[in-house]
């Protein structure tokens, strides 16, 4: 349940009960929750960070989680550094922050002029002393930058968690998992259900394999579990896929395309299955489980309701407390518009009494004038039923200005000899393009690759060649 107005995460994570049940179980090392209670990760010195703007840039997942418990309502600022930035922008983020202090738990961080510098550990040391005096402490979340530096979002606890209420309490305290990483937005959402539903949470780690995790996962009998589509394509694959016994599915980050669904419905046949849209900046919009593509229209024709939705220039666009407040720094651009409504950027396609996500605004590829979405296409091509997983890119046409291409991992690779069976299926998948899209959104390519690159936000890296 979402913490009242003035209660820290530590006084939720304690008033959610349970706590010598429930855990953090990081690759290499656990911590019960209720050891946090006489218990400190950041080596008994929490009063030195008090009212300050701190930077948490550990490398393990199971460290940061740990003093962003004890941090929220001490500190006054918390900056969530995600591993997989470049470090050349962690100047850039600490101006614009304001940090005076670093909490990090390898030695090689950049510092730069920040005076308190705190080691962060899972091996807890004697808490120093009670909490007293809570601030109402700011979260920062980076953008993932791909287009340069950052964008620095305001959180507050409230606002992360305000898409947890309390009219799905467990029966039996759920364990979470997420493919994803804590200090983004998609991760940090699941730290946060685990931690004020009363529950556990099995955390990732970048340096095992995705079968590794999932045979981790299942020996902690993870009962809830959440990814990116592409997360997900890449768990269907690995044999591991069937370690875990999930209750709940969820989905979100990218657009979840009906192959998908339909893969991980028919790998876990008795989870509920659910994909969400969510923002860095727009926070939880809604979550869907009638196992389509897309959501029904009728979400935003729904008067007074906690989230409000609207479509504008084929723009969603999202108003409701669980955005962010403002970007911090000098930039001068508003994080919403004038009646608050967040644009997201997605563009949506309604199609009888449904929307569909087509793309991002700004992912578009232009085919001699004519625009495609690469996300439209590639919902085409991975619903033929030997491909995986596909992603779309563009590739220079002297006539044209751009042409639109493939690459494609299909479900069972042909054997090398096979080289009747792969032009016979990108045959097939030329068809299906034809069949469903415009001429200009077919590709003028298929390539068969062995695997795509997914980026540290969970998202397929998308390339333009």
């Amino acid at each position: 349940m979402p913490p009242r107005d003035g209660r820290s995460l530590w006084d939720a994570v304690r008033a959610a009960g349970a706590l010598a049940e429930r855990a953090l179980w990081g690759a290499e090392a656990s911590v019960r929750l209720g050891e946090l209670v006489g218990g400190s990760s950041l080596g008994g010195r929490l009063e030195e960070l008090r009212g300050r703007s701190v930077l948490v840039a550990t490398r393990d997942q199971l460290t940061a989680a740990l003093a962003l418990i004890e941090l929220d309502g001490v500190a006054r600022r918390l900056v969530l550094y995600p591993p997989d930035l470049p470090r050349k922008v962690a100047p850039f983020v600490m101006a614009t922050a304001a940090v005076d202090a670093v909490v990090s738990d390898r030695a090689a961080l950049e510092a730069g002029s920040v005076g308190t510098v705190v080691t962060c550990s899972a091996r807890l040391a004697p808490a120093d002393s009670a909490r007293t005096g809570p601030h109402h402490t700011e979260w920062i979340l980076l953008t993932s930058g791909t287009t340069g530096v950052p964008k620095l979002v305001v959180h507050t606890l409230a606002s992360l968690a305000g898409a947890i209420n309390g009219d799905r309490v467990q029966t039996v305290p759920a364990v979470w998992s997420t493919f994803y990483d804590i200090r983004r937005y998609g991760g940090l959402q699941i730290l946060l259900r685990a931690l004020l539903g009363g529950g556990s949470l099995v955390l990732s780690s970048a340096a095992e394999s995705t079968g590794d995790f999932l045979i981790r996962a299942g020996a902690r009998g993870v009962t809830h579990i959440s990814g990116t589509p592409s997360h997900w394509r890449r768990a269907l694959m690995s044999p591991s896929a069937h370690r875990i016994v999930p209750h709940y599915v969820r989905l979100s980050g990218e657009i979840a395309d009906q192959a998908i669904l339909d893969h991980v419905r028919a790998c876990y046949p008795g989870a509920r299955i659910a994909h969400a849209f969510a923002s860095t900046e727009a926070g939880v919009g809604f979550a869907v489980e009638d196992g389509l593509a897309g959501f029904p229209a009728s979400l935003l024709t729904q008067r007074g309701a906690e989230v409000e939705l609207k479509v504008e220039e084929g723009s969603l666009r999202i108003r409701s407390a669980r955005t962010a407040i403002r970007y911090l720094g000098s930039s001068g651009e508003p994080l919403a518009d004038r009646d608050g409504f967040v644009d997201t950027g997605d563009i949506v396609e309604l199609r009888g009494a449904r929307y569909h996500f087509v793309g991002r605004r700004g992912g578009i590829i232009n085919v001699g004038g004519l625009k495609v979405h690469p996300e439209e296409v590639e919902a085409v091509i991975n619903g033929h039923p030997q491909v995986q997983m596909s992603v779309v890119r563009t590739r220079k046409n002297a006539i044209t200005g751009a042409l639109v291409v493939a690459d494609v991992v299909l479900r069972t690779a042909p054997d090398s000899a096979e080289t009747g069976r792969v032009a016979e299926l990108e045959r097939e998948i030329l068809q299906r393009c034809r069949d469903a899209l415009s001429r200009h959104k077919v590709p003028a390519a298929i390539r068969f690759v062995r695997f795509l690159g997914v980026a540290g936000t969970g998202k397929v890296v998308r390339q333009h060649a």
